[in-house]
């Protein structure tokens, strides 16, 4: 089994590590733009590849000739790409006739009916959001859903902290890149059994985990294809919030209300400039995860309803933390594992399908148990109350 993984920025180092370390896989290439990037990663991985499977090679996915003919010599492809650069590593799969797993979905959703478009005429099988969120909490929620004869509410708690808050925002980013994951746009909520837009960061509220205490919670947005689940056809109460530090929330919806957070280019002394991009470039040094520093990734999924006529609350959480054995985060453990142990089953024939098929739609009864079984032995585990 011969694996592809593009981009080696945070993620796709682990999602490396993780297919290194199966016996099935002969083949490891992580492709990136930047020989940086990729030097970086091998001075990582070196101890742990013995067979030396791993390989690396630069790679411009805006030649999509070039690209597709590096991913035809692998069985799959795993994208770990930025999301401005998602389309590009859709498009050089088409091109090759490759299955692609994405950890995440393009940063314009406008872009995604053509791609489901161009996918379909090719008849190859995209996983998109195939990380933690979306992912996981998706996979969840659709496993827990599944054990009830009616769902009526499902409310979804995920999200990456810094193992001990900073000014000015008590928040480092966990994802990798140098822009802050804020957007000015309303979330979605099901309310009444629709969706309806509601302010983003708002509803703030404070929840515990064992072993870490209070944090907080706000809308970011619930995933609508959800709603194209049998197990959801009735529910009316839907949430999915991101978990910050406490005060997060607060400080975020001040400079939303300055007008920080758009896109539309002011003009500053005769230079046009995006406020997004200008608050990404003052903040970047203050919300860069530094060496030393340690990361927490946190998770709840809450599905409540009915079985065998009975009211029933069925809930699962997951705190995981950096692997200071592997120098890896913990949001690349939870996020990039998840993906590559996805890809390998999608390479071994486990998973089939084609078009456009987000995660909980494939990940059911044994892709399910597999999944969650070789989390475990990474350490990343969940407790289901």
């Amino acid at each position: 089994m011969k694996i592809i993984i593009l981009g080696s920025g945070l993620m796709g180092p682990m999602a490396a590590f993780n297919a290194i370390e199966d016996p099935d896989v002969t083949a490891v290439t992580l492709a990136d733009v930047s020989q940086d990037q990729l030097d970086a990663a091998v001075r990582k991985l070196g101890p742990f590849d013995p067979d030396q499977k791993l390989q690396t090679v630069r790679v411009d996915l805006s030649d999509r000739a070039d690209a597709a003919d590096l991913l035809r010599g692998h069985n799959v492809v795993l994208s770990a790409l930025s999301h401005a650069a998602i389309p590009l590593g859709i498009r050089a799969a088409v091109a090759a006739k490759r299955p692609l797993v994405d950890l995440s979905w393009p940063d314009r959703v406008k872009e995604v009916p053509a791609l489901q478009k161009e996918i379909a005429e090719t008849g190859i099988l995209v996983i998109p959001g195939c990380g933690l969120e979306p992912g996981l909490t998706e996979i969840w929620t659709r496993h827990l859903a599944d054990q009830l004869d009616r769902v009526e509410a499902v409310h979804i708690k995920c999200g990456g902290i810094p193992e001990r808050p900073t000014p000015p925002l008590g928040y480092k980013i966990v994802f990798g890149g140098r822009r802050l994951p804020l957007r000015e746009f309303d979330a979605a909520v099901v309310r009444e059994g629709e969706l309806r837009p509601i302010a983003r960061y708002s509803e703030a509220e404070m929840l515990t985990f064992d072993g870490i205490g209070e944090v907080e919670a706000w809308h970011e947005g619930f995933m609508p294809w959800l709603l194209e689940l049998d197990a959801l056809k009735g529910l009316r109460t839907g949430t999915q919030k991101t978990i910050r530090w406490p005060g997060y929330a607060q400080k975020v919806t001040v400079i939303k209300e300055l007008g920080l957070l758009s896109h539309d280019p002011i003009e500053i002394d005769g230079v046009k400039i995006a406020p997004k991009h200008f608050l990404d470039t003052l903040l970047y040094p203050k919300v860069r995860m530094d060496e030393g520093e340690r990361d927490i990734t946190l998770f709840r999924v809450d599905v409540e309803g009915i079985k065998n006529g009975e009211p029933r609350r069925l809930r699962v959480d997951m705190v995981d933390r950096h692997d200071d054995r592997l120098g890896f985060t913990s949001m690349a453990r939870t996020t990039a594992t998840t993906g590559a142990i996805v890809a390998r089953m999608v390479a071994r024939g486990e998973i089939s399908g084609s078009g456009w098929q987000t995660p909980e739609k494939l990940i059911t009864g044994v892709h399910f148990e597999r999944l969650i079984d070789e989390l475990a032995r990474i350490d990343v585990r969940f407790v289901e109350r």
